[in-house]
C-alpha cells in the first residue's frame, strides 16, 4: 500500500492545481477584433410607427425604473397612466410623464372601471397584488409587463396564462437577468458548443446582509403571506436564469433551508423594538437602521413612502414604518439561507444556493462541460479549454454601454418588450409568460420539498404550458 499523503502535502498539491490554470495562456481580442468567445445573436429593431402607451400599476422603485425608459426614449414608450396610494409617488410618477388627472387613481382597481385607454398595463405592484390587476387587464385587452414573481401560487400563475392565452395578448414576465450582457454572453458561450456538453451546474446568489436586513426582513418581502417565499420573490430570477441556460426541462427537485438570524430567540440582550429607542447594542449592531438609513447614505432609502432624505423626515419615517423595527423583533418568516438541487433532462445536475448573510452581492456561476468549464461572477467569466489548455476572458464593462438597473437588464427588457408589443411577435421577448411559467414551478415544487423536509419531487409535466 503506498505511504498516505499528509494534509501539508495535499494542500500543496491542490495548489499547484489550481495554480496550473491561473497559469493556461489567456486568449483574448485584437483591438478591434471581435471577441474570440463570439458574441449573442441579436434582431433586427425597429423604431415603433408610434410609441406603446402604458399605464403604472405601483410607483415604487421598480415602476418609477421601467418609466424611466419611457423619458429616455419618448417615441418608443409613453407612460399615460398611474395607480399608487402613496401620494408623492403617484405625483412624482405624474409630473415625470404629463400624465392627466383623469388617468391618476389611487387603488388599481379603479385603473379599470372606464373603457380601455392604452396599449398595456405594466404591474410593479406588491407580490400579493400581482394576480388581481394582472386578470383584470387581460379580461380588457391590454398587453403586460407583469413583475415577478409572476403571482403567489402556481395556480394563480396558471390563471394568468390561460387568460393571456384566451385574449392573445403579449406577456412580459421581469425576469430581467436574461437581458444583461453578463447573462446573454453566459447563455451563447453554453449554446456555441464551447463546453461541449454541459455535466452540472453550481449558481450561488448572495444576497448580500444589508439588502437581507432591508428587503427580507424590514421590507415588503419579508412575509410569505404579503409576498411569497423568497425563492419566488427574490430567486425565481436564478432559477429561471438556469432553465433559460440549460435550455432543457427540469425533471426532480430538493431543497433545504431555515431562517436562521432574524428571529426572536437571537435578540441581543438590551435590544429595544426600535433601534432609535435607546437600544443598548445599536452602536455595534450590524443591521442598526440608524447605521442603514440615517448614517450610512441614502442608498437604502427608495422605500422612503415621504418625499425628502433630510435627517428629520427619515427619523420621523423610522419611528412609523418596519424600516426602524428591530431585526429580531418583527413578523418576518422567509428564508436567510436556502438550497436547491435540480435534475434537468439528460442527467444535467443543478445546485443552487441562496444565501442572505454574505458581505458581497453578484451572482457566482460555474457550469461544466465534457470540453471545458466556466467560471463567472457578473463582472467576468472566464472560459476554460480543456483540449487547447486556453483561458478566454470576457469582462462585462468591456462590451456593455449601459450597466445601471440590474447590469443593463432592466432597459433592455423593456426595450425588447416594446418591440414584441408594437410588432405583435411574443418571439422577440425571451422572458414571455409561457417560458418564464417553468421557472416558478420549480420554485413551488422546491417549497413542497422544502416543507416536506427535502423529499425528493418530481415535476409535474402536465402542469407546464404545451
Amino acid at each position: 500500500m503506498p505511504d498516505p499523503i499528509d494534509r501539508r502535502e495535499a494542500l500543496t498539491t491542490l495548489g499547484a492545481v489550481a495554480g496550473s490554470l491561473v497559469a493556461l495562456p489567456l486568449v483574448r481580442a485584437e483591438e478591434g477584433q471581435a471577441h474570440p468567445l463570439g458574441a449573442p445573436e441579436t434582431y433586427e429593431w425597429r423604431r415603433p410607427a408610434s410609441p406603446v402607451t402604458a399605464a403604472i400599476m405601483g410607483a415604487g422603485s421598480r415602476g418609477n425604473g421601467y418609466a424611466s425608459y419611457a423619458a429616455k426614449y419618448p417615441e418608443e414608450l409613453k407612460i399615460v397612466g398611474v395607480a399608487e396610494p402613496i401620494p408623492h409617488r403617484n405625483e412624482t410618477m405624474a409630473v415625470a410623464h404629463g400624465i392627466p388627472a383623469e388617468q391618476r387613481w389611487d387603488t388599481w382597481e379603479r385603473a379599470f372601471d372606464g373603457p380601455r385607454f392604452c396599449d398595456a398595463i405594466i404591474i410593479t405592484t406588491p407580490d400579493h397584488l400581482h394576480y388581481g390587476p394582472a386578470m383584470a387587464a387581460l379580461e380588457r385587452g391590454y398587453d403586460l409587463l407583469l413583475e415577478k414573481a409572476i403571482a403567489q401560487s402556481w395556480a394563480q400563475c396558471r390563471d394568468i396564462f390561460v387568460r393571456s392565452q384566451e385574449r392573445g395578448a403579449i406577456v412580459g414576465v421581469c425576469h430581467v437577468m436574461r437581458y444583461s450582457p453578463y447573462f446573454r454572453m453566459l447563455k451563447h458561450v453554453v449554446d456555441s458548443g464551447r463546453l461541449g456538453d454541459v455535466v452540472s451546474v453550481q449558481h450561488l446568489e448572495p444576497v448580500e446582509h444589508i439588502h437581507m436586513s432591508h428587503s427580507f426582513v424590514r421590507g415588503n418581502w419579508r412575509n410569505t403571506a404579503e409576498s411569497n417565499p423568497i425563492l419566488l420573490s427574490k430567486s425565481c430570477h436564478d432559477l429561471d436564469i438556469l432553465r433559460w441556460i440549460l435550455g432543457r426541462p427540469c425533471r426532480r427537485v430538493q431543497s433545504f433551508g431555515s431562517l436562521s438570524v432574524f428571529r426572536s430567540e437571537m435578540k441581543p440582550a438590551g435590544a429595544t423594538l426600535r433601534c432609535a429607542d435607546g437600544c443598548a447594542v445599536e452602536p455595534g449592531c450590524p443591521f442598526s437602521a440608524l447605521r442603514i438609513y440615517v448614517r450610512g447614505g441614502d442608498r437604502w432609502l427608495h422605500h422612503k413612502d415621504t418625499p425628502g432624505h433630510d435627517e428629520a423626515s427619515i427619523l420621523e419615517w423610522l419611528s412609523r414604518t418596519n424600516y426602524g423595527r428591530c431585526v429580531y423583533q418583527l413578523d418576518n418568516d422567509v428564508l436567510d439561507h436556502q438550497t436547491v438541487n435540480m435534475e434537468f433532462d439528460g442527467g444535467i445536475t443543478a445546485a443552487f444556493s441562496m444565501e442572505g448573510l454574505t458581505s458581497y452581492g453578484g451572482r457566482r456561476t460555474r457550469i461544466m462541460g465534457t470540453r471545458g468549464d466556466l467560471v463567472g461572477d457578473e463582472k467576468r467569466m472566464d472560459v476554460y479549454d480543456f483540449s487547447r489548455r486556453e483561458r478566454h476572458e470576457w469582462v462585462t464593462a468591456e462590451h456593455a454601454e449601459d450597466l445601471s438597473g440590474h447590469g443593463g437588464g432592466d432597459f433592455a427588457l423593456v426595450r425588447d418588450w416594446v418591440q414584441a408589443v408594437s410588432r405583435r411577435d411574443e418571439s422577440l421577448l425571451t422572458s414571455n409568460l409561457a417560458a418564464s411559467m417553468e421557472s416558478h414551478l420549480i420554485g413551488f415544487t422546491a417549497e413542497e420539498s422544502r416543507h416536506e423536509g427535502g423529499t425528493l419531487k418530481v415535476i409535474p409535466e402536465g402542469e407546464l404550458p404545451g
